[in-house]
């Protein structure tokens, strides 16, 4: 069976290759038998293959021919045989790799697959052309990492609306340490005119105003009651007053679901409300009706330093939406697809690494145009060398024999 993955211009895709080799060795050089960005290839190709586990990073290079390993960088043993590394190697290396380094190399090339992607007619000199146009600030725990003496560990990700690509990610240690690790998770993009999204854990002034005056985004920001005095200040505006100004629906897996958004300009009204350089005041009223179920209501409140002119109720809707998508997609698809929760991977840097690979499998299939990744990955598993391709990797798939 054959996925459909979208036009394979091998001239365009980036070749994951350069990108690997800025990733720093933490091995010592005497013993070693395999090259980092060898090792990472075959990860990398792997989990692009739906694998789960470290043994399963290790299956797919025992399933691949010699001139797929030759392809990749694995040298030989006797007789032009080749040995892939065993799940071993490849645990020791992922648990000792550097977390920071692996994922600024995975996320710049998802950046530039995404920018080339979306926006190819810009020229390479424009700024502009490199920047997402919305991205949500989002975190998500490891849970199979926790130990007896360790807490489960805890990352923090940029990740782009719309097609799902991971432009940035780091460990926090902990969900309550994510608003430390905003500024450092955000300062490396390039964020002019972006707008990005993220919910009260990360409305804290202080990284407001740097994300506007420094990084010169926009921002929408999801209000909840854990920050009583700004949800109670948007909650007493007069909603009763203003019109609906847009409506959407939808229904699937059993559930009916409907939104309505009004805004209200917030700089005069409110002039002592906690978010720098708010503009507007938003209010999403959501209904729900599970089959089986009491239909339930539920109205949502945000801030955006957008001006009306600048986005309209139906945009502002679009990109709350987005975010909520990007929590429900992204988790879901490492969870189920990948089984990120179940992971028993603990040691060392080991459980961010295997979340980077998954973050980069899931960002290049959805840039291919990917809808479903379970299907996708279940496609590519029995074909080894259907991998290389999809990371750029350019040599002629004819050449992979037995």
């Amino acid at each position: 069976m054959l996925v459909k993955l979208g036009p394979l211009d091998t001239g365009r895709i980036a070749n994951l290759r350069p990108y690997f080799d800025s990733v720093p060795d933490p091995r010592a050089r005497r013993g070693r038998w395999y090259s980092l960005t060898a090792i990472l290839l075959v990860c990398a190709c792997a989990v692009v293959s739906g694998a789960r586990s470290i043994d399963e990073l290790a299956e797919w290079g025992q399933r691949a021919p010699n001139a797929l390993l030759t392809v990749i960088g694995i040298r030989h043993h006797l007789l032009g045989w080749r040995r892939t590394p065993s799940p071993a190697t490849i645990g020791r290396v992922l648990g000792a790799v550097d977390g920071d380094a692996l994922d600024r190399a995975v996320s710049a090339y998802l950046a530039d697959r995404h920018h080339a992607a979306t926006e190819p007619a810009q020229a390479p000199s424009s700024s502009a052309s490199r920047r997402p146009h919305t991205i949500a600030v989002d975190g998500k725990a490891l849970k199979g990492s926790a130990r007896l003496t360790a807490t489960r560990r805890h990352l923090l990700s940029a990740v782009t609306h719309g097609t799902v690509v991971t432009l940035a990610q780091v460990e926090v240690g902990a969900k309550t340490n994510e608003t430390t690790h905003f500024r450092p998770l955000l300062a490396p993009l390039d964020l002019t005119g972006a707008v990005v999204t993220f919910d009260a854990l990360h409305s804290v002034k202080a990284n407001i105003s740097w994300l506007v005056e420094t990084k010169k985004a926009h921002y929408i920001a999801v209000i909840k009651t854990n920050q009583p005095t700004a949800h109670h200040q948007l909650a007493a505006l007069p909603w009763r007053d203003i019109p609906i100004q847009h409506t959407a629906s939808g229904a699937g897996h059993g559930r009916r679901e409907s939104r309505s958004i009004k805004t209200c300009g917030i700089a005069d009204e409110l002039g002592g409300i906690a978010f720098p350089h708010a503009r507007l005041a938003i209010r999403v009223h959501r209904r729900r009706k599970q089959t089986g179920t009491r239909e339930t209501r539920e109205s949502v409140y945000a801030v955006t330093s957008l001006d009306a002119h600048q986005a309209g109720p139906a945009d502002l809707a679009a990109a709350i939406r987005g975010h909520w998508g990007v929590e429900n997609s992204s988790h879901h698809i490492r969870d189920v697809t990948f089984a990120e929760d179940a992971s028993t991977v603990h040691a060392g840097t080991a459980p961010r690494a295997m979340a980077t690979l998954r973050n980069l499998a899931i960002g290049v299939l959805k840039i291919l145009g990917a809808d479903n990744i379970a299907k996708t990955t279940r496609a590519i598993r029995d074909e080894p060398q259907r991998a290389l391709p999809i990371l750029g990797i350019t040599n002629d798939p004819d050449t992979y024999g037995t």
